[in-house]
């Protein structure tokens, strides 16, 4: 008698098409995932006034697919080198409870979290776009970037995004971990096409 077939949802297909098998079991096996902020999250810009840094772009986007993300069971947590109000806002918004700033050795990070959550290295992901991330992604078993990243960053990730950081790309890699574990499907088929109530 054969299995049964599992079917996947084309949203599902979509996103998977355009990732290595490879890739796709490293994103499959991912349960806590590090973003850094900076040129992440955000476009990288530091808006400065006469009392210092006041504002941080971040994208809607970003902030859905990592409220996503957290529901699915894959437990998020937020890395910086800056240390910065509004990071510690975004975060409280997001329910995003693992929060590290001012931090220098983001491998060590890695490392921290990843024990307090009892989660093999080979069980986490890292999106960075700078030197100071590079440590920690060759240490997570699921590396990404952003296409605006220098191309020796960019070379050393598992995956990157299509879109820059700031604008979408963490959304994109958000959808490709829900897709790798079969959950973004399920995501779609609850909510209805048009409506209100969505948390960005």
């Amino acid at each position: 008698m054969n299995p049964p077939i599992k079917l996947v949802h084309p949203a599902e297909a979509l996103v998977l098409a355009r990732v290595a098998p490879a890739v796709r079991e490293r994103a499959a096996a991912v349960r806590l995932m590090l973003f850094d902020v900076d040129g992440v999250l955000t476009d990288g810009g530091l808006y400065y006034g006469e009392a210092g840094e006041t504002l941080k772009r971040f994208h809607v986007l970003d902030g859905h697919g990592l409220k996503l993300l957290t529901q699915s069971g894959v437990k998020v947590a937020l890395v910086t080198g800056r240390s910065s109000l509004i990071v510690s806002r975004r975060a409280a918004e997001l329910g995003i409870a693992d929060v590290m700033q001012d931090v220098r050795d983001k491998s060590a990070a890695l490392n921290e979290i990843s024990q307090r959550h009892g989660i093999a290295l080979n069980e986490t992901g890292f999106m960075g776009d700078d030197l100071i991330d590079l440590p920690a992604m060759q240490r997570a078993g699921f590396a990404a970037s952003v296409p605006n990243a220098p191309d020796y960053i960019v070379q050393s990730a598992h995956w990157v995004a299509s879109r820059q950081g700031g604008n979408g790309a963490a959304r994109e890699c958000c959808d490709l971990l829900l897709a790798a574990r079969g959950r973004l499907g399920s995501y779609l088929m609850a909510q209805p096409l048009f409506g209100d109530g969505v948390i960005q």
